[in-house]
C-alpha cells in the first residue's frame, strides 16, 4: 500500500523553505504547514514584499550597505564625519554599530573576510574601492571592525600592512568584543566600550 504524503507543491515549498539559514527540514515543514493553514498567514503578501525587496534593494555602490532607489541611507547623511572610515566585514554588521549610537561616521563593506581554505583572496573583497575612498580624504582614521576570528584577524593584519605609509591613521576596535565572536551578536554596551578603547 503506498503511503500518503504532502501534494508535490507542498513538497516543493519545505524544500525552498530548507534553503533558507537555520531553517533545518522540521523548521521548514512548520513553516510551509503554517502558510497553508493559518488563517493570519498572507502568502500573496509574503512574495510581494520578497519581490519588491529584491528588485528595489541593492548594495551601495560606495559603503556597500544596503540601499535603494533614494540612495543610501548612510552615504546621503551629510551630519556624518566622513575623516571615520569604519571597515566592516558585512552589510549587516552597520546595523549593530549603527544601533549602538557608538559611532557617526562612514562604512566600509568588505564583503567577507580573508579565508584561504574558502578560496577566498584580495581579489574577492571590496578592497580597491576601499583604498580608492582612503585616498580622496585627508587624514582619514580607518577603524578596522572586523571579527575577532581567525579570518578576521588575517584580514585586519592584511589592511594594516596595506594602509602602511598611507596618509590615514589605523585603528582597531577594543577587544570588547569576544574572540570568534561578530558584531551582529554583540550588545550596544560592548560596542560602545570597543570604540572608546580603540588601539
Amino acid at each position: 500500500m503506498a503511503r500518503a504524503d504532502y501534494p508535490e507543491q507542498v513538497s516543493a515549498l519545505i524544500e525552498e523553505l530548507r534553503q533558507l539559514p537555520g531553517v533545518g527540514p522540521r523548521s521548514a515543514e512548520r513553516i510551509a504547514l503554517w502558510m497553508l493553514q493559518h488563517p493570519k498567514a498572507n502568502p500573496g503578501k509574503l512574495s510581494a514584499a520578497l519581490e519588491t525587496a529584491v528588485r528595489e534593494v541593492t548594495a551601495c555602490g560606495t559603503c556597500g550597505f544596503f540601499a535603494t532607489l533614494a540612495g543610501c541611507p548612510v552615504c546621503s547623511d551629510e551630519k556624518r564625519d566622513r575623516t571615520k572610515l569604519c571597515v566592516v566585514e558585512q552589510a549587516t554588521d552597520v546595523l549593530p554599530i549603527e544601533r549602538s549610537g557608538a559611532f557617526r561616521g562612514m562604512y566600509h563593506c568588505l564583503g567577507g573576510t580573508l579565508s584561504p581554505l574558502d578560496n577566498v583572496t584580495p581579489d574577492d573583497l571590496r578592497i580597491p574601492s576601499l583604498m580608492r575612498r582612503i585616498g580622496e580624504v585627508e587624514g582619514v582614521e580607518v577603524i578596522l571592525a572586523v571579527g575577532a576570528d581567525v579570518e578576521g584577524e588575517a584580514t585586519a593584519n592584511y589592511l594594516a600592512e596595506m594602509l602602511e605609509g598611507k596618509e590615514c591613521g589605523v585603528t582597531r576596535l577594543a577587544q570588547g568584543l569576544p574572540a570568534g565572536g561578530d558584531l551582529e551578536h554583540a550588545d550596544a554596551l560592548t560596542l560602545s566600550r570597543a570604540f572608546e578603547g580603540r588601539r
